[in-house]
C-alpha cells in the first residue's frame, strides 16, 4: 500500500485510520462471512435432502467495501441498504460490532436464526433496509432521502443521514431502478450514495462488453455525480511509469468477458492471455515483471483497495448532489473460485475452508472468536462501535384520528367520490393534516385528490412559479405542500410509499401516507407493494377506479385479479366497501392504526391498508336503513370486521330451519353476499327473490380479507390445539346458519368462494373470470353473470345444491 493511513472522512470518520488495522478488519470479516456459509451448508443437516444455499463469492466481492464504510466513514444517523448475497457481510460486521450474539453466526439461513437477505423485520441486529428482489434496495434509500427531505421541512432538520445503497452492477438492469433515479421528484438529494459491486458477473454470466459507460451517462444525464473506484495503488503507481497510460488504456478497453478469464490462468498462460493484441508500449512495460506480478498487478482493483474507497466515498459525500461510486471488484475476492464464471452459488470444499481457516491463523476452537483485547482491530471496533450506537428518538407526537370525519353523503355517490371527500374532511384536523401526506404516479387528479391538493398544496423543496391559472385546481408547489407527486411509475409509488410508512423509524416523525393508483396498475407495481409490506411499512393505498365496472375503458383498464391479491398479500388489510359512510369508518380505521393507536383489527407488528373503489355512484339510503335498523356503534364494529347483514330477511333462526336453506315452514332461504360497486344488482336480486316467496339476506362484505383471516385464524387453532374449530364471530353475525349463498364480485369468482365452506353450506361464486372488454356497464354485467337476473338464477341454484 502507498501509505499506511488515510482520512477517514465522512460524518462518523476519524482524522486518520491505519491501513493496516483495517485490512486486519477486512480478513476477519472475510472469514466470518465464508464460514457462516459454509456453516449453513456443510454444518447442519436439514434432513430434507435439499441445498440451503449462500454465495460465498458474492459476499467476498464486497468485504473491502463494507470494511470502508462501517470501519472508516459512516456515522450513526447515516442509513444503509445492502445488496441480498452480502448479508453475511453485514451481519459479520454486526457481530464484531457487539450488536449480533455469537450464536447467531452458524445459523444463517435457519428457523430463529439469521436470514438468507437482510431484512428489517425478521433479522436480530438492526437492518436499515430489507433486500431481495434485486433493484428494490438500491431505490429504497433514495426514496428513504425524499421522506427524510420532506419531513425536514415540514418538522425541522433532523440530524443529517446519508442514504446509501451497496447493489450488484447486475442490478442495474432492472427497469426500476432507471425508474427510480428519472423521477423528479428523486432529483436534487445531497445525502444519496449508491454503491455498485462492479464485479462484471451476473448469476449466468458474466456481463458482457464494457457496460460503464453507458451507466455514466444514464447517471449523469440525470443529474448524478458519477465515481469510479477501478485501479488499486500498485496498479496506478504503474501507470505513472512511462507508457503506463497505454496499460491503462489497454485494460480500459478490454472486454469484461477478456478480463474475467484471466482470473482462471496462471503462469506465463496468464500473460500471453493478457498482452495478445495489446501494443508494444505494455508489452515492453511488463517485460520485466514475474507471471505471478503480472497478475497481482492487473488485478489489482480499487474497489479491494480501501484507500481507494474512501477516496470515493468522499468524492461522493462531497458532490452536492445524488452520487454513484462504481467499485471494481472480483467476485470471490480473497478466495480460491475468484472470478470464476460459475462462482455464483458455488461453495468452498471442506478442504478449501480449512486452508482458508488457517492461512488466517485460526483454529476450529477460534474460528468464530473476535479479535484479541488490545489489539489494533479491537481497539478501532470498539471505538466505532461506539460512534455508531443510536440513541433512542424522542417519539415524535402521534396524531388521534377521529373514528369518523362526518361524511354522509345523501345523494348517491361513488367510492373514488367519497376518498376525496374523506381526505378533505381529515386535512381540517389539525392534528391529522400536519401528518397527512398523499402520492400518486400522475394520476392524482383523476383519482379524486384534487379537494385534497387545493387545500394542502403539492410537496417541492423550492417553491416552483405557476405559469398558469387554473380556476378548479390550484397546483401550488411549495416546501410546505402534502402531495408528492410522481411520474408515471407504480413502482415508485409504491417504493415511496413504503418508505413513507418507515418515517417514524427512519426518520423520526409518524407520517399518514395515502397513495392512489389506477386499481388494474397495482399489479404493474406488486414487487414494490410486496416489498413495503415485507419491511413493514404501514400506508394506505386506494386502487380505483377498479373491474369491468369501469366498462368503457375495456380490458386494458379492468382489474379483476387485485381483490385476490389484496387479500392473499401478508400485511395488507383489502376493504372494498360500496358505501361512503362504511369508507369513512374504514379509512379512519386505518390511519389509527397507521398513527400508532390500536386498531380495531390490527394485527400484532404493522398493517398497511387496500382500498379497492369505484367511480360508479351508488345509492345510500339501503346503507342509512341498516344503520337505522342496527345501530350506528354495532354497524361499524360489523364494517371494520369485515361484513354486515346489509337487508335482514327476518327468517327464523337456526333452530327454527328445517334443514340446509328453508325454515320450519318450508319456505326457502337464501344469502347474497356482495362486495362493492355490484350491491345495486344484489339488492334488485334479493327484491325479485322475495316477491317470489325467497326468503333472502344480503350481506356486504366490507373486507372478504378480514373475514377470511378470521377464518383461518380459527381453523389453525383448531389444528394445533386438536379441538374443533369455532366460527368466527365476524362470520356467525353476518351470515345465517345452514343457509345457502351466493357470492357476487366484479373480480375473480374465487376471491369470495371460499365463504360458502367457512358458513358450511353449498355456495356458487358469480365474478369475472375473462377479461373485460368495452361496454356499458348493464351489457358487462350480463355479460359476465352480475347482472341481477344472473344472480336470481345463481340462488336458484345455490337452493338446488
Amino acid at each position: 500500500m502507498a501509505s499506511s493511513t488515510t482520512g477517514a472522512g465522512g460524518a462518523g470518520g476519524t482524522d486518520a485510520v491505519d491501513l493496516d488495522t483495517l485490512a486486519g478488519i477486512e480478513r476477519r470479516l472475510l472469514w466470518l462471512s465464508t464460514r457462516m456459509i459454509d456453516a449453513a451448508n456443510a454444518g447442519r443437516d436439514a434432513g430434507d435432502g435439499m441445498k440451503v444455499g449462500g454465495h460465498q463469492a458474492s459476499s467476498a466481492s464486497l468485504v473491502t467495501v463494507m470494511t470502508a464504510l462501517w470501519f472508516a466513514f459512516l456515522g450513526p444517523h447515516d442509513r444503509v441498504s445492502v445488496k441480498p448475497h452480502a448479508s453475511p457481510v453485514y451481519h459479520a460486521i454486526m457481530y464484531l460490532l457487539g450488536r449480533l450474539d455469537r450464536s447467531y453466526l452458524p445459523r444463517l439461513r435457519a428457523k430463529g436464526g439469521l436470514q438468507s437477505y437482510p431484512s428489517r423485520t425478521k433479522d436480530p441486529d438492526g437492518v436499515d433496509f430489507s433486500t431481495g428482489s434485486v433493484g428494490l434496495g438500491a431505490a429504497a434509500p433514495l426514496f428513504a432521502a425524499v421522506v427524510r427531505r420532506y419531513v425536514d421541512a415540514h418538522f425541522g432538520p433532523r440530524p443529517r443521514s446519508r442514504f446509501i445503497a451497496l447493489i450488484g452492477d447486475a442490478e442495474l438492469d432492472e427497469g426500476n431502478i432507471w425508474e427510480a433515479v428519472a423521477d423528479p421528484a428523486t432529483a436534487g438529494l445531497d445525502n444519496v450514495i449508491w454503491v455498485v459491486d462492479f464485479n462484471r458477473q451476473s448469476l449466468d454470466r458474466v456481463v458482457p462488453g464494457i457496460r460503464i459507460n453507458q451507466w455514466r451517462s444514464q447517471f449523469e444525464a440525470n443529474g448524478w455525480h458519477v465515481e469510479e473506484a477501478k485501479y488499486g495503488t500498485a496498479l496506478s503507481a504503474c501507470f505513472e511509469r512511462p507508457d503506463g497510460e497505454h496499460l491503462r488504456e489497454w485494460i480500459d478497453a478490454m472486454p469484461n468477458e477478456q478480463y474475467q478469464a484471466l482470473f482462471g490462468l496462471e503462469g506465463p498462460e496468464l500473460v500471453e492471455a493478457f498482452l495478445d493484441g495489446a501494443p508494444a508500449e505494455v508489452v515492453g512495460l511488463l517485460d520485466g515483471y514475474e507471471a505471478s506480478e503480472v497478475k497481482r498487478l492487473v488485478t489489482d482493483l480499487g474497489g479491494h483497495d480501501i484507500a481507494s474507497v474512501l477516496r470515493g466515498l468522499r468524492a461522493c459525500d462531497a458532490a452536492g448532489r445524488p452520487a454513484v461510486l462504481f467499485a471494481y471488484t472480483i467476485k470471490g475476492w480473497g478466495l480460491p473460485l475468484a472470478g470464476n464464471p460459475r462462482n455464483h452459488a458455488a461453495l468452498l470444499s471442506p478442504a478449501q475452508v480449512d486452508a482458508l481457516r488457517a492461512e488466517m491463523s485460526l483454529t476450529p476452537q477460534t474460528e468464530w472468536d473476535g479479535f484479541a483485547d488490545g489489539s489494533p482491530e479491537a481497539v478501532l471496533v470498539r471505538q466505532r462501535a461506539e460512534l455508531l450506537a443510536r440513541e433512542p428518538a424522542a417519539p415524535s407526537a402521534r396524531p388521534v384520528v377521529p373514528v369518523t370525519t362526518g361524511f354522509a353523503p345523501t345523494a348517491p355517490t361513488s367510492t373514488q367520490e367519497a376518498f376525496g371527500r374523506i381526505l378533505v374532511n381529515l386535512s381540517r384536523d389539525q392534528s391529522v393534516a400536519s401528518c397527512l401526506v398523499t402520492t400518486a404516479p400522475d394520476v392524482a387528479t383523476s383519482t379524486n385528490l384534487a379537494g385534497f391538493i387545493n387545500r394542502m398544496g403539492v410537496f417541492s423543496p423550492t417553491r416552483v412559479r405557476s405559469w398558469h391559472e387554473d380556476p378548479v385546481l390550484r397546483w401550488a408547489e411549495d416546501p410546505t405542500g402534502h402531495h408528492i407527486e410522481l411520474g408515471i411509475s407504480e413502482m415508485n409509488l409504491f417504493l415511496l410509499l413504503g418508505q413513507l410508512g418507515l418515517a417514524a423509524e427512519l426518520s423520526d416523525q409518524v407520517l399518514l401516507p395515502i397513495g392512489t393508483v389506477y386499481d388494474p396498475f397495482v399489479c404493474r407495481g406488486l414487487d414494490a407493494l410486496i416489498y413495503g409490506t415485507y419491511s413493514g411499512a404501514r400506508f394506505i393505498v386506494a386502487g380505483t377506479p377498479s373491474g369491468i365496472t369501469l366498462a368503457p375503458e375495456g380490458g386494458a383498464h379492468q382489474s379483476t385479479i387485485t381483490a385476490s391479491i389484496g387479500t392473499e398479500l401478508p400485511g395488507l388489510a383489502f376493504t372494498e366497501p360500496a358505501y361512503a359512510r362504511a369508507l369513512d369508518w374504514l379509512v379512519c380505521d386505518a390511519l389509527s392504526g397507521i398513527a400508532g393507536a390500536q386498531g380495531q383489527h390490527a394485527r400484532p407488528g404493522r398493517e398497511s391498508a387496500y382500498f379497492r373503489l369505484s367511480t360508479r355512484p351508488i345509492d345510500q339510503a339501503p346503507f342509512d336503513r341498516a344503520c337505522e335498523r342496527m345501530g350506528e356503534a354495532v354497524l361499524r364494529r360489523a364494517v371494520i370486521a369485515g361484513a354486515y347483514r346489509l337487508v335482514d330477511a327476518a327468517a327464523p333462526t337456526a333452530e327454527g330451519r328445517r334443514g340446509i336453506g328453508r325454515s320450519r315452514s318450508g319456505t326457502p332461504e337464501v344469502t347474497l353476499a356482495g362486495s362493492g360497486a355490484v350491491l345495486p344488482e344484489v339488492l334488485a336480486a334479493a327484491a325479485e327473490l322475495t316477491e317470489e316467496g325467497i326468503a333472502t339476506h344480503v350481506v356486504d362484505v366490507t373486507s372478504m380479507d378480514r373475514l377470511y383471516r378470521g377464518w383461518q385464524g380459527a381453523l389453525r387453532q383448531a389444528v394445533r390445539t386438536a379441538t374443533p374449530p369455532a366460527m368466527p364471530g365476524s362470520l356467525r353475525a353476518a351470515f345465517p346458519a345452514d343457509v345457502p349463498i351466493v357470492t357476487i364480485h366484479d373480480a375473480a369468482s374465487h376471491a369470495m368462494a371460499w365463504i360458502g365452506s367457512a358458513v358450511g353450506v353449498p355456495s356458487v361464486a358469480l365474478g369475472v373470470d375473462e377479461f373485460g372488454e368495452s361496454g356499458t356497464l348493464p351489457e358487462l354485467y350480463a355479460a359476465h353473470d352480475l347482472d341481477a337476473g344472473s344472480i336470481v338464477n345463481a340462488a336458484l341454484s345455490a337452493l338446488a345444491l
